[in-house]
């Protein structure tokens, strides 16, 4: 059994990187010393204010180096971390915080604005720390993060931690409902590091660029680069060009992208204009990729691609698929492969319920369950939720997937999203990886509308490649060709674009609002 705690971890890190690089951000750098100083600083500024173990820190900012010096001082003095996601709305952004009972509020000065407009609805926060180069900037009444650094020393001091103890509270994307606010402990966190540094590829002084959300999955693998003696490239936001350029000069190694992002890269008419030799792997998940568009990725950037699956209840990944096993001899194979979540990650056990709870033949789809140690300690305030969720020791994922012979896993789709058509079940992801193979189709999203006779019935939603054309008609028998009538689109929209959650994930309770809006059910 683990018995080590999230600053155990990051005193190891900063210990053995000494005046190495471990932050880049623009012009700016920060040692490994610098970061262990400054963190240090944080725990004593934190404590002059009164905050201490088991109160929650909400994060509120977009990537930059003092985010890491922040949530390596709130764990040393067991304090519990409440990321929050840019995107979100104020009153989602409300909701959590009050929800989280969150005692102090870090931001950034570009979100200043609305952490005023929220201030009078926070009732729990306490204590606002602005990060800001410019002490100006600051909203009267508001603590300066730089002046804090300045005025406090960097004598360690660290707060006794068990590694049950609650290390974080993350919400969920709420695609169904209210966001849950799951709540991880240091073990988790701590498991969730090493399965990362044993399953994800990741080597000795990776140069790793950050440009996904570090209060998302992001956030989850600084530390195991850092244990690692890496350097992390902060980028406060993703843009094509800014990644590529920056992974061609700083000669990274190691980067994290969600799917959505790899299709921007590959449809960038730029992307040959950049040397990318140095890159060895990418991380990508958060969300199903097309297997053609995968296929493309490796074609283009070559096989240094490594997924993961996994949900906030467990953090990063509860299967992977490493670059090796990207690549088969065999064609065949080959695509059964990219269209697979990969193997279970060490030392995950993993089955596959009918639902009846008995174990379903090789083959056949049912709900992924999973024992890990990564697993949450369950949902905050909400114990008929956990005990749906979290069973005889198992986490009920609300995902359903089949197993071949060798083990692999394939996502078939979210419970939630499967479409009853007629009484059968009809699983969109299956449909929109066909889609995804026509060569006029950039992004494509299947749900199920209302249909007197059938229940539901099959729609879906295509965004066309610029410069491709293709009608209706010409993608539904594209489907039915490969997939029969049943489940073929027996209608077809095409939009400018599909929206996406903060998570980068197709939003589907958006897409059904317009066709369940007023209806009992929305499903």
């Amino acid at each position: 059994m683990i018995e080590q705690t999230v600053a155990d971890l990051y005193e190891r890190a900063v210990r053995l990187g000494g005046d190495r690089t471990a932050l880049t951000q623009g012009e700016r750098s920060m040692s490994y010393r610098q970061l262990g100083e400054n963190a240090a600083r944080l725990v004593n500024a934190f404590a002059a204010v009164g905050l201490g173990s088991g109160d929650r820190v909400a994060f509120l900012m977009a990537n930059c180096m003092e985010y890491v010096a922040c949530e390596f001082a709130v764990a040393r003095i067991g304090a519990v971390r409440v990321p929050l996601a840019v995107l979100l709305a104020n009153d989602d952004h409300v909701y959590m915080m009050n929800f989280a009972r969150c005692t102090t509020l870090v931001y950034h000065e570009k979100l200043a604005a609305r952490v005023l407009e929220m201030q009078p609805q926070l009732t729990t926060v306490q204590h606002y720390v602005c990060v800001s180069e410019e002490p100006g900037r600051v909203p009267a009444g508001h603590l300066h993060l730089q002046a804090l650094l300045q005025a406090h020393d960097a004598t360690p001091r660290a707060a006794p931690i068990d590694p049950e103890d609650l290390a974080g509270i993350y919400f969920t994307g709420g695609t169904t409902g209210r966001p849950k606010g799951v709540m991880l402990s240091h073990r988790s966190f701590v498991f969730t590091y090493y399965m990362e540094l044993l399953d994800f590829g990741l080597g000795w002084h990776e140069t790793f660029v950050f440009a996904t959300p570090l209060t998302h999955a992001a956030g989850c693998l600084l530390l195991p680069v850092l244990l690692r003696q890496g350097r992390c490239v902060i980028l406060d936001h993703f843009d094509p060009e800014l990644l590529l350029g920056t992974i061609e000069r700083e000669r990274a190694t190691t980067t994290l992208l969600v799917p959505t992002m790899i299709y921007i890269l590959l449809d960038h008419p730029r992307r040959d204009a950049f040397d990318l030799g140095s890159l060895r792997n990418v991380l990508y998940g958060a969300a199903a990729i097309a297997p053609e568009r995968l296929k493309q990725a490796i074609e283009r950037f070559g096989p240094v691609f490594t997924q993961f699956f996994g949900q906030t209840e467990a953090p990063m990944a509860l299967t992977s698929l490493p670059r090796e096993l990207h690549v088969v001899a065999d064609p065949v194979r080959q695509a059964m492969v990219l269209a697979s979540a990969g193997i279970p990650t060490h030392p995950t056990r993993i089955r596959l319920l009918d639902e009846q709870g008995h174990d379903v033949p090789e083959g056949e789809p049912g709900e992924i369950v999973a024992d890990a140690p990564n697993v949450m300690s369950g949902y905050l305030d909400d114990p008929a939720a956990t005990a749906e969720t979290l069973r005889d020791g198992w986490l009920h994922t609300g995902d359903i997937a089949r197993r071949d012979a060798e083990g692999y896993l394939t996502i078939v789709d979210r419970r939630k999203d499967m479409i009853v058509s007629g009484g059968f079940n009809v699983y969109p992801r299956e449909i929109e990886d066909v889609l995804f193979e026509h060569p006029a189709v950039a992004q494509a999203a299947v749900i199920g509308v209302p249909h007197e006779r059938w229940g539901e019935e099959v729609k879906a939603l295509v965004v066309l490649r610029q410069g491709h054309c293709a009608t209706k008609g010409e993608l539904i028998e594209f489907v039915k060709s490969r997939k029969g009538s049943l489940t073929a689109p027996k209608s077809i929209e095409f939009v400018a674009a599909i929206p996406v959650t903060n998570l980068g994930k197709v939003d589907k309770k958006a897409l059904r609002a317009r066709y369940w809006s007023g209806r009992t059910r929305n499903v």
